[in-house]
């Protein structure tokens, strides 16, 4: 066991034998953790072959900007680290993902030599036999691409999307070394207490594993596509056309989808008169996509959502996918829609199992359903004894998270995916139409889930609504009384 000097044990002193190491790992380890401790993070030794963490007693908020100013430092796989923090309701504290918001901003971009020598590998041609005219300034730098306009010799505009140079092997590597820290870490003081470094690493690794190969995210949006008009119907959402032959691992040309970001639009002075109607055909197709079809968009930032005007929203970067299992899809579909409206109309409480135990994410000896209920009925009950304009679920569901983690709840990684798109959708809504609150419109609310959820619950929409409404207090919900 590793000790301080004060012979303290390691659920306060964390120590990585560096023997376990090969040298160019060691080396990159010892950068990882001299960063942190350059910010503040931890204090470090030098123990023979132990590199000796100990994390630094701060404020909460000092721990979170010391951590940000680390991740910017340490480069692409600690960016995307960063972002997913800032990214995920309910899963951290939200000291951490406010700081870590700034890392989603655009990131330097890689010199244009280094991007005309990956793409030129990849697609086995120089640039001007591939591109009739290729613009080496990109549209948009992220931690694993950055995207470039080009056009082919038949006039098609496209977007060639680059992964960084040299990107896999050095994800690699840090993927490595993280798991080793978060063992590391996981018993070390407040940060251990801030978050579950392993679980965070793990869902870092799922992540990036799928966005390294752009011929995944190449599928994806044509899958996304054909479901969008598989019914005969053409949506007024875009996605763009991967080109077949321009597709690998490491390089995807695709159609380009002009537009701005929906945010920027919204706080312009010339935004359309149908704003709310095309942002409401957005979410309607997203839901659709999670609940017919189980394949949805997993990153809606607004980055990724554009408007191309006058009358076309355009979801834009599929490297991050949701899909739903068939069981999972039927409990969100079915089970789940069939007991919202006897939970909240006839407090049938009872049925929270039922939910639980559909979606198949605890093992019910492990579960104490009878302390679960009552918290479930507690978060309700504070969220809908609240007028309906404060009403947000995004905060909803973020509390649901929280409630599953306390219980060990197995959350399939789809369902937090869900619960991230949900809050940038709500962050939109508030953008497009201030006043609005979706609990306040049964039409709104029939609209998107018409079709798609079991129809007790679509057909239940005005009585819930109505008692929320009575009073912004409703003594059912307090006392346990039916309606």
């Amino acid at each position: 066991m590793v000790t301080d000097r004060d012979g303290r044990s390691a659920a306060h002193v964390a120590g990585v034998d560096l023997r376990r190491l090969s040298p160019a790992d060691a080396g990159r380890l010892l950068e990882i953790v001299f960063t942190l401790a350059r910010h503040g993070v931890v204090g470090v030794a030098r123990r023979g072959p132990f590199v000796v963490l100990r994390p630094r007693r701060r404020a909460p908020r000092a721990v979170a900007v010391a951590l940000r100013r680390s991740f910017a430092d340490l480069g692409p796989t600690f960016v995307k680290l960063g972002q997913l923090i800032a990214s995920s309701p309910g899963l951290f504290p939200s000291v951490l993902s406010e700081e870590f918001r700034s890392l989603l901003d655009a990131l330097p971009p890689e010199p244009a030599s280094r991007v005309r020598s990956v793409i030129e590998r990849e697609l086995h041609a120089p640039i001007h036999q591939l591109f009739a005219a290729f613009d080496d300034r990109p549209v948009a730098a992220a931690s694993i691409a950055q995207v470039h306009e080009a056009s082919l010799h038949d006039g098609t505009r496209v977007a060639v999307k680059v992964q960084r140079p040299h990107l896999r092997r050095r994800i690699e590597r840090d993927l490595r070394l993280l798991h080793l820290l978060a063992r590391a870490l996981e018993r070390a003081g407040r940060l251990g207490e801030m978050a579950n470094p392993r679980a965070i690493v793990e869902d870092l690794a799922a992540t990036l594993a799928a966005e390294l190969d752009f011929r995944i995210e190449a599928e994806a949006m044509r899958q996304f596509r054909r479901n969008l008009v598989s019914e005969g119907h053409e949506p007024r959402v875009a996605v763009p056309v991967p080109i077949d032959a321009m597709v690998t691992a490491r390089v995807l040309v695709m159609t380009y989808v002009d537009g701005k970001p929906i945010d920027l639009v919204a706080a312009s002075d010339d935004r359309p008169d149908d704003l709310l109607d095309l942002g409401l055909e957005a979410v309607r197709v997203w839901l659709e996509g999670a609940l017919r079809y189980g394949l949805f968009h997993g990153d809606v930032h607004a980055g990724n959502l554009f408007l191309d005007l006058p009358e076309t929203v355009a979801l834009l970067d599929f490297g991050i996918m949701g899909r739903f299992e068939d069981h999972t899809r039927r409990a969100l579909t079915e089970t789940l829609p069939a007991a919202i409206g006897p939970v909240v109309l006839q407090q049938q409480y009872e049925r929270v199992r039922d939910v639980v135990e559909a979606l198949e994410v605890t093992d019910a000896e492990d579960t104490d359903f009878e302390v679960l209920t009552e918290q479930v009925r507690e978060l309700l009950g504070a969220h809908l004894t609240r007028p309906l304009a404060q009403i947000s679920y995004g905060d909803i569901l973020a509390d649901i998270i929280r409630l599953a983690i306390r219980h060990r709840l197995r959350l399939p990684r789809e369902l937090v995916l869900v619960a991230k798109q949900a809050i940038y959708f709500e962050r939109y809504a508030k953008l497009i139409a201030p006043e609005l609150n979706i609990f306040e419109r049964p039409d709104i609310l029939r609209y998107l889930l018409d079709g798609l959820v079991d129809q007790s619950l679509v057909d239940s929409l005005p009585a819930i609504l109505a008692l929320v409404q009575a009073s912004g207090a409703p003594a059912e919900l307090r006392a346990g009384g039916g309606p």
